[in-house]
């Protein structure tokens, strides 16, 4: 641990319980007609101008009445209670293009698309792709299985809704402050803990120069502000290294701990996107859950959401180690996964 004593209790509008979270409308948000009709305008536009997403930009995004609606979206994602739900693209009604560039659109009101994978993907396809969740070097997203309760190496994921699943597939929330507050008084031991250099696995996809796996404290305390990475799968499995920072029991005790308390119904909660639902989420405050589900058997209706990886230019500021995952610390130009001469991408369809 860095401190001679634990940073301090978290306090704000990021540190909230679930039960009571949920019930409040502020992080709820409604198209109107007007919105739709200047999103598939702008949507159409670009498509015009280029068929590839990658070319969209907020300058070329023109969204007069519903741009500064997202300004204020994107403050409260930051500096607020870090999660948004906008309602409700019609998926079914337009394009994939179109419901594609309109998301993507929207994206670039918030922040820059950053590659989700070893492939460029700036526009990722969360589906069960019928891999097995135990194989180190498969992600998670890529299955039906729990993904339990992590972060993405971005300052704001988004998600939007194109098919749900038969049964399940429910989206959860926790806020990662709130779980630092409670381990701060409960059990400061397993805490400190925490501010260790845990090693976490990349999963295969490693940027030239670097190890499989990177260290990062779960818990980042650097210029008065707390932030959080976590991904337990793959901290657990970047034990396969030998030049991975050990874990301790003190260190399992406290994973367990930190778990125990994401999952708990006291602090979280759970939300069901519709088709077109657009979640956003700020990755640095909270952590982010999919349960498992089970999927139609008709391949045209597999559960599939649509993702995008931002980066923020007036993001937060992180510790300089963070840079091992997001490539860079520098807001507007930092995280997702960093592979060389790779020509990043949009594919509207899962390859």
């Amino acid at each position: 641990m860095r401190f001679a004593a634990l940073p301090p209790k978290i306090e704000g509008p990021s540190a909230w319980l679930g039960p009571e979270e949920s019930t409040k409308q502020h992080w709820q948000y409604e198209l109107t007609d007007d919105d739709l009709a200047e999103l598939e305008q702008a949507a159409t536009h670009c498509l015009t101008v280029s068929p590839d997403l990658t070319q969209i930009q907020r300058s070329s995004f023109l969204l007069p009445t519903l741009a500064p609606r997202l300004a204020a979206i994107h403050k409260s994602l930051l500096q607020g209670c870090g999660f948004a739900l906008i309602r409700a693209l019609p998926v079914r009604q337009w394009s994939r293009e179109v419901a594609a560039a309109a998301f993507y659109g929207i994206g670039t009101h918030l922040g820059h698309p950053r590659p989700q994978n070893s492939k460029g993907h700036v526009l990722g396809h969360v589906i069960d792709m019928g891999l097995d969740a135990t194989d180190p070097n498969v992600r998670i997203y890529q299955t039906h299985e729990r993904q339990t309760f992590h972060t993405d190496s971005s300052d704001i994921v988004g998600l939007v809704c194109l098919q749900q699943a038969k049964a399940g597939g429910d989206s959860a929330l926790v806020s990662s402050n709130t779980l630092y507050n409670k381990m701060r008084a409960d059990h400061p031991h397993l805490a400190a803990a925490l501010f260790d250099p845990i090693a976490t696995d990349r999963r295969g996809e490693v940027p030239a120069g670097q190890k499989p796996f990177f260290e990062i404290p779960v818990f980042s305390w650097y210029q008065g502000l707390m932030s959080t990475i976590y991904q337990r799968q793959y901290i657990d499995s970047a034990q396969r290294f030998e030049d991975a920072f050990r874990l301790t029991p003190l260190h399992v005790e406290a994973l367990d701990c930190f778990d125990a308390l994401a999952n708990s119904a006291d602090l979280n909660f759970l939300m069901r996107l519709e088709a077109g639902d657009m979640q956003f989420v700020h990755n640095h405050t909270l952590l982010h859950d999919r349960t498992a589900f089970e999927d139609w058997n008709d391949p045209t209706r597999r559960r599939h959401l649509l993702r995008l990886w931002l980066s923020s230019p007036a993001a937060r500021p992180l510790a300089p180690e963070w840079a091992q995952r997001y490539g860079s610390v520098e807001p507007g130009f930092r995280g997702g996964v960093m592979m060389p001469a790779t020509a990043w991408q949009a594919p509207l369809n899962p390859v």
